[in-house]
């Protein structure tokens, strides 16, 4: 929260102003999400942004390798100096679009609103290994998600933001080994 706080003035990297919509929505947001997610050996969070939901994830799930994602060089320099100054050694953040970069098979992959749902798992499916999980975050109702060659629908599963926070949900996939 600190690290956000310190940086958003400089380079816009977060809507949020105060420590208290950080942790509120950016912290407790991503910790609520990861607390529905199975363990996993390695995660790609693409799209990362500020770096949410990867940066708690690395921190929360030590043996989880996670790599961010993300397009924008302002807030990959900052995804730099978090893992940096948080130690993050499971933590790898890469400066590019998750569509041109070259993919890195993980065992589950999340896209917080960085496209539309189909747009963002035909994307999501070059990063998850064969049987990877395709994690898509969405509000109290779960994204609308047509069918796609390659992957299989799971589940959507609710969750709730601790301390008086909003209502999620998750659609979850798995990428079918074709």
């Amino acid at each position: 929260m600190d690290l956000v706080e310190a940086w958003s003035p400089r380079i816009q990297l977060t809507g949020h102003r105060t420590p208290e919509a950080v942790v509120q929505r950016l912290v407790l947001d991503a910790a609520a999400l990861l607390a529905r997610v199975p363990e996993c050996a390695s995660l790609a969070d693409l799209g990362s942004g500020a770096g949410f939901p990867g940066l708690p994830a690395a921190i929360l799930r030590p043996g989880c390798a996670v790599t961010l994602v993300e397009a924008r060089e302002r807030r990959h320099h900052f995804q730099r100096a978090a893992v940096r100054q948080l130690g993050l050694a499971n933590a790898r953040p890469l400066l590019g679009r998750a569509e041109a970069l070259e993919a890195q098979p993980h065992a589950a992959v999340v896209a917080q609103a960085i496209a539309a749902p189909t747009r963002a798992l035909r994307w999501m499916l070059r990063w998850a290994a064969p049987g990877g999980l395709l994690l898509l975050p969405g509000g109290a109702a779960p994204p609308v998600v047509p069918a796609i060659r390659g992957v299989a629908f799971e589940a959507h599963w609710p969750y709730r933001v601790p301390c008086g926070g909003p209502q999620r949900s998750l659609w979850v996939g798995r990428r079918l080994d074709l």
